[in-house]
């Protein structure tokens, strides 16, 4: 069965661009060239992945992962201006689970995409889904979903791929090529500050301890340390 991909970009011509090599690529794409218009077909049409442009000429892409975020955990790649890190910031802190700056190389693109559908795709069909139980934390395959305490963390596809494979290696460091190829399926570049960005957001979400919870072991990568 073919994926399915909602593109949401007010550029016409880049829309178009990207939706023929999409279609080229085997993806089912619908169109939308505004934030509005981008909601209610996420909300009324089934689709696996979101490819969302920040710079939208009603409410921005900000606004529209906002609302995403409050119904739904389907990935979402943010489009952003080159060079632009306070959105980059802010879509990693509201939600997005991927980012490429514009103008953006289809290819990438379509790797990027393929990547985060590939870990939901395996989280899926895995036959190990029994329950794990860290400390306070209990990681629940079957539902791709972590609770604390009996709570469901409000995580991104990308967050909770990241947890899990810190959880599954607790105590131990876990070294940043390995959790950016593992949790992102893909290699870590030179001043690529996405892994960073969402360890930032599970500290946060993990509540007060999260910082002691998640130590950056500096020049190596970062090891989930269980409370006592």
């Amino acid at each position: 069965m073919q994926n399915r991909v909602l593109l949401v970009e007010d550029d016409d011509e880049l829309r178009s661009l990207l939706a023929r090599y999409l279609s080229n690529q085997g993806f089912t794409v619908r169109e939308a060239a505004t934030g509005n218009d981008g909601l209610a077909l996420a909300k009324g049409q089934a689709c696996d992945l979101v490819v969302l442009d920040i710079m939208l000429p009603d409410i921005n892409g900000l606004e529209v992962l906002r609302e995403l975020r409050a119904d739904t955990h389907l990935p979402v790649v943010l489009l952003t201006a080159r060079g632009d890190e306070t959105d980059r910031i802010v879509g990693f802190e509201v939600g997005a689970d991927d980012y490429i700056p514009k103008p953006c190389n289809p290819r990438e693109l379509v790797a990027r995409m393929q990547a985060l559908l590939r870990r939901v795709a395996w989280d899926q069909r895995t036959e190990v889904n029994a329950a794990r139980v860290c400390g306070d934390l209990t990681v629940e395959p079957d539902h791709r979903r972590i609770l604390q305490n009996d709570e469901a963390l409000d995580l991104t596809a990308t967050e909770y791929e990241v947890l899990q494979v810190l959880l599954a290696h607790a105590g131990s460091v876990v070294r940043k090529t390995d959790l950016m190829q593992w949790a992102l399926g893909r290699r870590l570049e030179a001043y690529d500050r996405t892994l960073d960005m969402h360890i930032s957001n599970l500290r946060r979400k993990l509540g007060p301890e999260g910082p002691a919870r998640i130590e950056t072991v500096r020049g190596l990568g970062y090891s989930y340390r269980v409370p006592v």
